[in-house]
């Protein structure tokens, strides 16, 4: 494991912030392929944290083609224990309004075509995803953008759709008939890989548009959308910059820590060797018992 306590994904402008002093940009090779692109590593309030184009510099892939696997395994390899999310977001809701941050504690799956776990050839595991979302780095994002200044909303439901295009106006109301909060293409691998590796998981859903359900508003396009991205830019700096103050130390008790134990439910002795080997950043400590 390596010395990286916090890691950020978002978008490859976020960590143009002032405060950051970067040391370097690390490659990291895992066995599910590439992460999404280098990692640049630095220091911002006294805290070592490692930043993650989620699309890669320049928004070259699309949600569909992100390689969450490589990029929470990366982030496990370098010693990450809580991974801070920024994510642009359509708003489902008439009070979550552009510019306004959604801190959640909720997904709901839409995608069809996407790895979504680090289990399988011949190792299963099966974690608790009732709660799918850090509680205790939940309270402190709420009071990192009260401070920023933002408009927060805490808890909500991130339904996680395909894309890339956006939503038809069917789907659209369909959704908001369901209760959910806001809609996205790209957190729900994250978290889902986040937890089985056990590192603790937040999203701070920034709001861009009212996809295409508001009778009143325009129809989410990417234009406008780009135009509401700037103004959250700086928002989401000034909002990780305090939720990364914040954050305490975590505790080997933490329950984010421990998200495996008693998941893995195949026999040890029947893994195969590859994958023991593959995953032993992840399930080393309870294969060597």
């Amino acid at each position: 494991m390596g010395e990286i306590e916090i890691g950020v994904i978002g978008g490859s402008g976020l960590y143009d912030m002032e405060g950051l002093t970067v040391r370097e940009e690390r490659t990291v090779e895992t066995p599910f392929g590439d992460p999404s692109d280098v990692f640049v590593i630095g220091e911002l309030e006294g805290r070592s944290v490692a930043f993650l184009a989620r699309h890669g510099r320049g928004h070259r892939l699309m949600p569909s083609e992100i390689n969450f696997r490589a990029n929470v395994y990366a982030m496990k390899v370098l010693g990450v224990e809580r991974i801070i999310s920024v994510s642009a977001v359509g708003s489902m809701k008439e009070q979550y309004a552009p510019t306004h941050i959604v801190v959640l504690d909720q997904f709901f799956d839409r995608t069809r075509h996407r790895p979504d776990t680090f289990f399988g050839e011949g190792l299963v595991a099966h974690v608790s995803l009732a709660d799918p979302v850090c509680a205790e780095m939940v309270e402190l994002a709420v009071e990192a953008a009260r401070e920023a200044g933002a408009t927060v909303h805490r808890g909500g439901t991130y339904l996680c759709m395909e894309g890339p295009q956006f939503s038809t106006r069917g789907e659209s109301l369909i959704y908001r008939s369901w209760g959910v909060d806001v809609i996205g293409m790209t957190n729900l691998q994250e978290a889902r890989m986040a937890r089985e590796a056990e590192i603790c998981y937040t999203t701070l859903a920034m709001v861009t548009d009212y996809d295409c359900w508001h009778e009143e508003e325009e129809a989410a396009h990417t234009a406008s959308i780009l135009e509401v991205l700037r103004q959250n830019v700086k928002t989401g700096q000034r909002v990780v910059a305090n939720l990364i103050r914040r954050l305490p130390p975590r505790g080997a008790d933490h329950p984010c820590a421990n998200a495996l134990a008693g998941a893995i439910i195949t026999d040890p002795a029947r893994i195969p060797a590859e994958t023991r080997d593959k995953l032993e950043p992840i399930v080393g400590r309870y294969l060597s018992r």
